[in-house]
C-alpha cells in the first residue's frame, strides 16, 4: 500500500489566528481539505504580536525549540509553538522569536510603514520552518508557499537545502497574491539572504529588493504557481508566463465550496506526477 502524500503548508496568514481574509481563509481550509483528500499536512505560521496565546491556546514544543538562527551577523532564538483548530483535527506550528514577531502589528508599524527590519523577518520565518520540519523527520513531498513573507523559502529549499534528505524529493508550490508589489526592502537584503549553497548570480533579481522582484525570486525556484489573486502585478505576470512553469489560474475562493481545494488538490498531483516521469 502506498503511503499518502506529505503537503507542507507554508502560510502568512491563518484564521482564526488572523482576521479573515482571502490568504487567512485559504490557510485554514485549504489544509484540512487536503488533509480529508487523504493526504498528510503539517501547517505553519509566522506568531505575530497580536495573536493571543491564552485565547487560542499556544504552548511551546520544548523539544523542537532551542535553536538559535543567525541573521544578519546576530544570533536569535527559535522558539516552536504550537495549537489546534479542533474542528479541523488540525495543529498549526508558529514559529516565533521575541525581536521579530513580538509586536502590536504584522507587516507595518501604526503609521502604516513597512517594518525595515520586515526581509529579516521572511528569513527567519523561512530558516525556522525548514529547521522545524527536519526536527520533526518528516519529508514533505510538497511544499506549498503563500504569502510574501514565505517567498524566501523556495531559495532556500532549492539552493541551500537542497541536499538534505527530507528534502530531495519536495516539489514548491507557489500561490501569489496581489500584495506588497510597491514595498522597499533593506539595500542589504541581498547580502542578508546568503547562506552556503548559495551565489550572488542565484539572487541577481532581487535588484533592487522590493516586493516584486522578491515574488520574482520565488517563481524562479517554485515547480508550480498558483493564482491567488484574480489579477496580479503585470510584470510579475509576465514574468511568470516567461518561466514556463505550470500554472493553475485564479480560483473564487468561498470557505462553503470546496472546488477550489479541489483543484488545487489535482494541481498537487499533476506536479508529482509530472516529475515522477
Amino acid at each position: 500500500m502506498n503511503e499518502p502524500k506529505r503537503v507542507l503548508f507554508v502560510n502568512s496568514e491563518i484564521f482564526p489566528y488572523l482576521p479573515e481574509t482571502a490568504v487567512s481563509t485559504v490557510g485554514r481550509f485549504l489544509p484540512q481539505g487536503i488533509q480529508e483528500k487523504g493526504k498528510e499536512i503539517r501547517s505553519f505560521m509566522p506568531r505575530y504580536g497580536n495573536i493571543n496565546e491564552r485565547r487560542n491556546q499556544l504552548h511551546e514544543v520544548i523539544r523542537l525549540s532551542g535553536m538559535n538562527l543567525v541573521v544578519n551577523e546576530i544570533d536569535r532564538p527559535l522558539i516552536i509553538k504550537v495549537a489546534s483548530i479542533s474542528a479541523a483535527r488540525m495543529q498549526v506550528y508558529f514559529i516565533d522569536n521575541d525581536d521579530y514577531f513580538h509586536r502590536k502589528f504584522i507587516y507595518r508599524d501604526q503609521d502604516e510603514a513597512f517594518f525595515e527590519d520586515n526581509d529579516e523577518r521572511a528569513i527567519f520565518f523561512a530558516r525556522g520552518v525548514l529547521e522545524t520540519v527536519k526536527k520533526l523527520r518528516w519529508k514533505p513531498d510538497i511544499i506549498h508557499c503563500q504569502g510574501w513573507i514565505s517567498h524566501i523559502l523556495p531559495l532556500y529549499l532549492k539552493k541551500a537545502y537542497k541536499e538534505d534528505p527530507i528534502f530531495t524529493e519536495s516539489k514548491l508550490i507557489l500561490s501569489l497574491y496581489d500584495e506588497i508589489s510597491g514595498e522597499a526592502f533593506s539595500p542589504k537584503m541581498k547580502s542578508k539572504i546568503i547562506l552556503p549553497g548559495i551565489k550572488s548570480k542565484d539572487i541577481e533579481v532581487l535588484n533592487p529588493a522590493n516586493g516584486i522582484n522578491l515574488a520574482k525570486l520565488a517563481v524562479q525556484n517554485a515547480d508550480g504557481i498558483i493564482y491567488g489573486s484574480r489579477e496580479l502585478n503585470r510584470e510579475l505576470e509576465e514574468f511568470i508566463q516567461a518561466s514556463k512553469l505550470p500554472v493553475l489560474p485564479f480560483i473564487e475562493i468561498n470557505t462553503s465550496d470546496s472546488a477550489y481545494i479541489n483543484e488545487y488538490n489535482r494541481f498537487y498531483d499533476k506536479i508529482l506526477e509530472d516529475n515522477a516521469i
